[in-house]
């Protein structure tokens, strides 16, 4: 018994050494890959809320690492059937109402996706979080009742970033970014991404409500809820296909 013990011991103190040891890099990609898998489907519900209106908005996904995903708008009614693929840097856009896919152009990248304050670039997310920064660990703060690494971001030359500067928090437990704040080549705050209601859903532990808050624009933000989700199943390379857009339900 006692040297059942003294191994379940000697388990722990490493996978806690392991933890402490990680680089900021390390941190960040494990918590990259936190909600993808090898394959993800979702079902969500956003919810646009401005001074002086609120629209939800229902939607479908499935996703297949960080190169290909499908995204159904199931409602409102007016938007139901819109359909957006993404492969690698492209995206493609269904619309029933003409029965046509269009393929987006760089122009339209900025542009405001589906009235959200996210982009149709956060879509493609052309950057990579992990290979386009140099990370650093700044300091260990709590979060949502969490022990986080407070992590600094900064654009390696010539990378192809928004970004001037980024701070994420990450939770020392289960690699949550718990929150975002995005800066421009200003160093001015441009918008704040929250993570909360952690629950187990698909087999992991996530947030299940992620709040966007624009900085310069006062009752504004876009709140995603994760209603369902399942990791890792299966899906074929052709189902990521403009054919397939219109088919999809």
């Amino acid at each position: 018994m006692k040297k059942i013990t003294a191994i379940v011991l000697l388990i722990v103190s490493s996978l806690g050494l392991q933890a402490q040891d990680m680089t900021a890099k390390e941190i960040v990609r494990k918590a990259d890959e936190k909600m993808r898998g090898k394959t993800a489907q979702m079902e969500m519900t956003i919810k646009i809320i401005r001074p002086t209106w609120q629209r939800d908005m229902g939607l479908k996904s499935w996703s297949k690492g960080n190169e290909k995903s499908m995204i159904l708008i199931t409602a409102p009614a007016k938007d139901k059937g819109t359909v957006f693929l993404k492969r690698d840097k492209e995206i493609y856009n269904w619309l029933p109402s003409i029965e046509r896919s269009i393929k987006m152009p760089p122009s339209m990248m900025m542009q405001s996706w589906m009235g959200t304050d996210l982009t149709n670039d956060d879509l493609v997310k052309e950057s990579s979080i992990v290979e386009d920064y140099e990370h650093s660990i700044v300091s260990n703060e709590t979060r949502e009742g969490r022990e986080c690494w407070k992590l600094q971001l900064i654009p390696k030359p010539e990378a192809p970033v928004v970004w001037g500067k980024i701070y994420t928090w990450i939770d020392k437990k289960d690699f949550l970014q718990l929150r975002t704040e995005f800066y421009d080549e200003d160093e001015e705050l441009v918008n704040t991404m929250t993570a909360s209601d952690i629950k187990t859903m698909g087999g992991k532990v996530i947030a299940s409500r992620v709040e966007v808050i624009p900085a310069d624009k006062n009752g504004q933000k876009t709140v995603m809820l994760t209603e369902a989700v399942e990791f890792d199943k299966p899906i074929d390379d052709n189902f990521f296909s403009t054919q397939n857009m219109k088919k999809v339900k």
